[in-house]
């Protein structure tokens, strides 16, 4: 069995997804290869929260995603910045640059069944599910040959554009001799669902200490998303505490500002392991979402660097006839390099600074919180890289939709 496409992207994710979406938009033929079986959605999709820029919010309202989530947003409307044992901080409002927010805050799994929803709807879209890449074949006639296995037996597709985007731990990128840096913060990341004794009233809280960051961000059902790093030698321990205990150990790592905390959802973890693609393209293909770089959480950039590599990839297709043609992807790593190395700069900058305690530093990291926390310039700075405007950014990303 054998078939044609315009576009193949393997992986079924954040990313993958909505790349999928915009490109059926376009009336292009495309396939998905999907490992996740009819009627489920990927385990990406669970409760964390994810944290979307005003310029996410935008793309994802202009493909019609945001208005198929069955619960409601939490609207980010300021970000304060602390670090436990140091002076300064950063308090940011949107009012103060006239806007109603910074972005908003979406359950993955309510986002998994919108983008479900969406892909459903897509006219010119083949959905190959359960289906697994297993590798490539010898291309021919200036196009990628791949096979994939479903359950009906192995489909050879052949295709001017391969898209990879299946994860950290990427078969695509693998196939294609890309290597991969890697980098263990030795962190493990706890997300969970929390009530407190003061409702989330729109600010996003970013709490720094010696052990590792804890956030929470405002949901729209009256919690908030709680995000906690831990040393991975403390993990198995705070993973085996009681609910008590668990909101104690929270609260002692975040502190008062939001209230007590007063119950917990269930908590998942995740190890945070760096992975950066050593190149983001090859002869007719590209890597995006955490094939091409998986990031570390805080700022909550990688889903919302992901989606601006799938929007600008589409612009791209639109503007070349050949969707995998040289020219489009020297276009394409010309367009997204900038962005994609000032994120990679700001999380990880961001991650290091924050968690190392030496005392030597405390100073610097307090004059840091300080100048970002007065000076107009640094502020702005930080805004327009939260709200996803930096740089060249897709149309989609721009203006919100009508």
């Amino acid at each position: 069995m054998s078939a044609r496409h315009d576009v193949v992207i393997v992986g079924g994710g954040l990313v993958g997804a909505s790349l999928a979406i915009a490109l059926d938009r376009l009336g292009r033929d495309v396939a998905l290869i999907e490992a996740t079986p009819l009627g489920d959605v990927p385990a990406v999709f669970d409760e964390r929260n994810l944290s979307f820029a005003a310029a996410t919010v935008n793309a994802l309202t202009a493909l019609g995603v945001m208005q198929r989530l069955r619960n409601p947003t939490g609207a980010i409307q300021r970000i304060h910045v602390s670090r436990a044992g140091d002076f300064g901080r950063v308090l940011l409002s949107a009012q103060d640059y006239g806007r109603s927010e910074f972005g908003q805050v979406v359950v993955a799994r309510d986002f998994g069944m919108a983008l479900e929803d969406a892909l459903a709807d897509c006219r010119h879209l083949t959905r190959y599910r359960p289906a697994k890449f297993l590798d490539l074949a010898a291309a021919g006639s200036g196009e990628r040959v791949l096979r994939v296995g479903t359950v009906e037996g192995e489909v050879e597709l052949t295709t001017p554009l391969l898209v990879g985007a299946d994860g950290s731990n990427s078969m695509v990128r693998g196939a294609l001799g890309i290597g991969a840096e890697r980098h263990d913060y030795g962190q493990r990341l706890f997300v969970a669902r929390v009530r407190t004794s003061r409702a989330p009233d729109g600010t996003a809280w970013e709490r720094f200490g010696n052990d590792g960051p804890t956030a929470l961000l405002p949901r729209g059902d009256r919690h908030h998303g709680l995000i906690h790093g831990v040393p991975e030698a403390q993990a198995e321990a705070v993973a085996a505490l009681d609910e008590a205990a668990w909101l104690a150990h929270a609260q002692a790592a975040f502190g008062w500002r939001a209230g007590r905390f007063l119950a917990s959802g269930p908590r998942s973890a995740y190890p945070i392991i760096k992975v950066l693609a050593e190149r983001l393209i090859a002869p007719r293909a590209v890597l995006m979402g955490n094939a091409a770089q998986s990031i570390h959480p805080l700022g909550a950039q990688g889903f919302n660097l992901g989606l601006r590599d799938a929007l600008t990839l589409a612009e791209l297709i639109v503007e070349h006839d050949d969707p995998g043609s040289d020219a489009l992807l020297a276009d394409y790593l010309r367009r997204r390099q900038p962005d994609r190395e000032r994120t990679l700069r700001f999380s990880d900058g961001l991650a290091r600074l924050t968690s190392n305690d030496a005392p030597l530093l405390r100073p610097l990291r307090s004059a840091g919180l300080l100048a970002a926390g007065q000076l107009q310039s640094v502020q702005s700075m930080l805004v327009g890289g939260a709200m996803g405007f930096a740089g060249d950014v897709p149309a989609l990303c721009r203006e919100a939709a009508p």
